[in-house]
């Protein structure tokens, strides 16, 4: 590891991996799979899912995919309107990272929040960069099939009670700028939720209701689509001027089954060990 001089002393900087990427396209997975492998702790970097609830909505990690990793700043928000600031994250993140290290884990730090990592690295206070090792690496999806694995995986959300949960948040003067309700899902399914106060039940209702369903979950797609083409956008201007690795993760999401569980060992998880490895190694 490097040596930091610090007033008068010196240290070693500690090392901090960075896996980023648009949302829907495995960097959960990956996180922990690394952190499987390397003896790591994860990170979350996803501003919606650091809080309390919605928990299909906002695809975190259910207990069994975190196979035993301790996650950090995840669902701990317990009001689901506090503002949860970049000023927020950039200390909470480095005092995870500190408790990470003390415990000789690896820091991971996984999410699709780019511009607060961006606040983060670059903050010219904190001076990340001259305190802590990093690596990143980019999962990078062709777009039109990251659309249709999104498409997918909203109908599978819904099919595992995503109208539900939303339904339990829902009021009608409900605001949707801040805090956890600004899950893609929520504002899109409001019109519904609004309907569904409507006792009636004359067939014009019905197909009302119906339509505004359909249409929701609809639009919850459509603006996932359009968040992941922003987050590409933004990783694509980072890495002009960050050392960013990219893993085209496409093949796995152009199979499935078997195939794709190949395609993951493969053509994600073998390169990923050996960027992490050199890296570590590197830096050790």
């Amino acid at each position: 590891m490097e040596p930091v001089h610090v007033n008068g002393s010196v240290h070693k900087k500690a090392k901090v991996v960075f896996i980023m990427g648009p949302t829907g396209c495995g960097k959960t997975k990956l996180s922990i799979d690394l952190a499987t492998n390397y003896g790591g702790e994860v990170i979350n970097s996803d501003k919606i899912q650091v809080y309390k609830g919605l928990d299909i909505v906002t695809n975190k990690a259910t207990e069994s995919e975190q196979r035993g990793i301790r996650h950090h700043l995840l669902g701990f928000v317990e009001d689901p309107v506090a503002d949860f600031s970049v000023d927020e994250f950039r200390r909470r993140v480095q005092t995870s990272i500190d408790e990470i290290t003390k415990r000789n884990c690896l820091p991971i730090i996984a999410g699709g929040s780019n511009s607060y990592i961006e606040a983060l690295i670059e903050d010219p206070v904190i001076d990340f960069r001259n305190k802590y090792d990093c690596c990143f690496i980019w999962l990078d999806v062709s777009l039109p099939v990251l659309y249709n694995h999104v498409s997918k995986r909203v109908d599978e959300m819904v099919a595992a009670g995503l109208v539900d949960e939303l339904r339990e948040m829902f009021a009608p003067g409900v605001n949707y700028d801040g805090g956890i309700r600004r899950a893609i899902g929520a504002p899109e399914m409001h019109p519904y939720f609004m309907a569904e106060m409507n006792n009636n039940i004359v067939y014009d209702d019905k197909v009302r209701k119906e339509f505004l369903l359909k249409d929701g979950i609809w639009k919850t797609k459509e603006n996932t689509c359009k968040l992941a083409e922003r987050q590409v956008q933004k990783i694509k201007l980072l890495s002009d001027k960050w050392d960013i690795h990219r893993i085209d993760v496409t093949a796995v999401y152009e199979n499935c089954g078997k195939e794709a569980v190949v395609a993951w060992e493969t053509l994600v998880l073998k390169p990923s060990f050996t960027i992490v490895g050199g890296f570590l190694k590197k830096h050790g």
